[in-house]
C-alpha cells in the first residue's frame, strides 16, 4: 500500500457514512447538498448549496456520489441561466469515484462516474462530463460542452486530445478507493 496521507483529526468532521469534511471548507446551504459516502472535502473548498432555484420543487442543489474528492480551494456552484425572463439555478449531479483537483472551479450540470478533473481547471456552466472522462490540469472547458466517455480533454478552450483505455474505470476506481484508505488521521 502507498504511504498514508495524514490529516489533523481536529480539522476534519467525519460523518456516519464515512465522509470527511474539512472544517476549513465553506459549505453553504448544507441542507441542499448530498454526499454519497466516503467522500473527502478538502480545506478551502467552497460548495454553494445555498444557490437554489426559488419557489417549490426539489431542493437538492449539489449531489456527490461515493468516493469523491473535492481538492483544496475548489469552488463548486450550480449552473444558472435566465429562461423566459426568470433567473434560475439548476442542480448539479456528480457520480461516484470523481476526483476534482485543487483550485478548480466547477459549474457543470452533470459529471459521470470515474471522472478525473485536474488542478486549476474551469468547468463551464451546464457542462456534461460523461463516465470515465478526464480533464487535464489547467484546462478551461467552455459552457455547455459535452465531454464524451473515455475522452481526455486539455487546453484553453478544452478540446479532445485522445481516447482513454477501456481500463480507465477500474484504474480510477482503485485510485479513489486507495486515496480514501490512505487518508488517515495523524492523531488517533
Amino acid at each position: 500500500m502507498d504511504t498514508p496521507i495524514y490529516y489533523s483529526k481536529a480539522e476534519f468532521i467525519e460523518t456516519d457514512t464515512g465522509n470527511k469534511v474539512s472544517r476549513r471548507a465553506t459549505i453553504a446551504g448544507p441542507q441542499n447538498i448530498i454526499l454519497g459516502g466516503k467522500t473527502i472535502i478538502s480545506s478551502g473548498a467552497i460548495i454553494r448549496g445555498d444557490l437554489r432555484r426559488t419557489g417549490p420543487g426539489h431542493a437538492v442543489v449539489i449531489s456527490l456520489g461515493r468516493y469523491c474528492l473535492v481538492g483544496e480551494g475548489c469552488v463548486m456552484r450550480p449552473p444558472y441561466k435566465t429562461y423566459r425572463g426568470n433567473f434560475n439555478y439548476y442542480p448539479m449531479k456528480i457520480g461516484d469515484h470523481v476526483h476534482i483537483g485543487a483550485n478548480s472551479v466547477v459549474e457543470a450540470a452533470t459529471i459521470g462516474n470515474h471522472v478525473v478533473i485536474g488542478k486549476n481547471c474551469i468547468i463551464g456552466k451546464f457542462t456534461i462530463i460523461k463516465d470515465c472522462a478526464q480533464v487535464a490540469d489547467n484546462t478551461v472547458i467552455p459552457p455547455n460542452t459535452v465531454v464524451p466517455a473515455l475522452a481526455l480533454f486539455s487546453g484553453s478552450p478544452g478540446r479532445f486530445v485522445e481516447d482513454l483505455p477501456e481500463s480507465t474505470q477500474e484504474l480510477v476506481e482503485s485510485q479513489t478507493k486507495q486515496y480514501y484508505t490512505r487518508f488517515q488521521p495523524l492523531d488517533r
